[in-house]
C-alpha cells in the first residue's frame, strides 16, 4: 500500500509532466529502467523493461506499472501531448486529468490496444 505522501508527490509529478508536455520541448522519458525490472507489456505483447514506479495515481497507475513497459509509456507520453494540445486542456484541472485518464485507459487496455505483430516504433531524433 502506498502512503499518502507518496501518492500526493506522484500525482504532482504526473501533473507537472502533463504541463511540461504542452510545450514544444518533448518530455524526456526513459525506455529502460534503473531497477532492471521487466514486465510482459500488453501494448507490445512481449517482455520489456518496466517502469520504476507507478506513473499515475490510483488503480490505473498500478495496472500500468504492472503491465506496461517503459517503451510503451514513452509512446503514451507522445499521445498525451497531442491530446492536451488538441483539446486545449489545462493539465492542473480535474476535468483534464479525468479525460487524460480515460484516453490512457483506452490506449493501454482498450479494444485493439495491442500494437500489430512486428511493429517497430519510429525513432525519435
Amino acid at each position: 500500500m502506498l502512503n499518502s505522501r507518496y501518492c500526493v508527490r506522484r500525482n504532482h509529478d504526473t501533473i507537472k509532466a502533463m504541463a511540461d508536455s504542452c510545450g514544444h520541448t518533448p518530455a524526456a522519458a526513459p525506455v529502460a529502467n534503473k531497477s532492471g525490472r521487466t514486465v510482459f507489456c500488453k501494448k507490445f505483447q512481449k517482455e520489456l523493461p518496466g517502469l520504476d514506479a507507478p506513473p499515475w495515481p490510483g488503480e490505473l497507475g498500478q495496472r500500468i506499472y504492472e503491465n506496461i513497459s517503459a517503451q510503451a509509456w514513452k509512446l503514451w507520453e507522445d499521445r498525451m501531448k497531442m491530446i492536451l494540445n488538441e483539446y486545449r486542456l489545462m493539465p492542473w484541472q480535474k476535468e483534464a486529468q479525468d479525460l487524460v485518464a480515460k484516453h490512457m485507459e483506452d490506449f493501454f487496455f482498450g479494444e485493439g490496444a495491442a500494437l500489430p505483430p512486428g511493429y517497430v516504433p519510429q525513432q525519435t531524433k
